[in-house]
């Protein structure tokens, strides 16, 4: 082999040594988009809020305790448990009696709550079920719970229906039990005790009874109850028909309805 030749093949070792034992680049992974982390942690958000289950403990009416959480139930505000009601003109312990009523239909079977939200106290609001039952809306159905429209209007069906069936607190006298909270009490008489701007605008017409039977601009003849949304702003004008009256039955018999609010 000639001298050029020798030459040429060393260089060619070189190259193909240096080639080779060059380091790998490392290996690198593949980027999580900012829009996926966002979702994967609004899901494990989402997931961790979702639900609670397990047996039950309950407080009252529309509480509940799994575990160490206490669970508001949503929608629905029953009676407090100090709370009486007025039926046949005989005071019974209707806030003792949710509670008895929600406790029996759990009974020893497990729930599970779908979180809905968190109250001022930092308790979990939540639509509660066992064996797939709305509990909640068995509660307002049955007439052992108030809709909580405040919140919700999720039961005011179930509530409307316990109404005309007079199941519950509504086979007689009841204080809304947020009303009940800031002091409002049974009457002795056996009526649901008003709030003093409501006694007041029921004592204008010195007097006479309280119900206002009220006519609207297209005609329709509503009576509004001391308590209702729309009775401290109703004024009546005999003038234009309108009236008083001592008992609904009586508003409804001369073609008056009831206000829906």
């Amino acid at each position: 082999m000639s001298v050029a030749g020798m030459v040429l093949g060393v260089v060619a070792a070189l190259i193909f040594v240096n080639v080779t034992s060059s380091p790998k680049a490392p290996r690198t992974e593949r980027a999580q988009p900012a829009d996926d982390r966002t979702a994967s942690r609004a899901g494990a958000r989402e997931k961790s809020r979702a639900e609670l289950s397990g047996r039950a403990r309950v407080i009252d009416g529309d509480t509940i305790e799994l575990g160490t959480a206490r669970v508001r139930l949503f929608g629905i505000d029953a009676p407090e448990s100090a709370q009486s009601c007025l039926a046949r003109g005989r005071r019974w312990p209707c806030g003792r009696e949710a509670t008895r009523a929600l406790a029996k239909r759990i009974g020893s079977r497990a729930v599970t709550c779908e979180e809905r939200d968190r109250d001022r106290y930092g308790r979990i609001v939540a639509v509660c079920r066992v064996g797939g039952e709305d509990v909640n809306a068995w509660m307002a159905a049955r007439g052992w719970a108030f809709a909580y429209r405040k919140y919700s209007m999720s039961y005011v069906a179930e509530e409307s229906a316990a109404k005309a069936a007079q199941r519950g607190i509504w086979q007689g006298d009841v204080v809304a039990p947020w009303d009940w909270r800031r002091g409002e009490r049974l009457a002795g008489g056996g009526t649901a005790a008003q709030p003093a701007a409501q006694r007041s605008a029921a004592q204008q017409n010195k007097g006479r009874c309280a119900i206002k039977g009220n006519i609207s601009k297209s005609g329709t003849r509503i009576y509004h109850v001391p308590g209702g949304r729309f009775y401290d702003q109703t004024r009546i004008n005999t003038s234009k028909g309108e009236r008083w009256f001592c008992t609904e039955g009586e508003a409804r018999a001369s073609g008056w309805r009831r206000s829906r609010q």
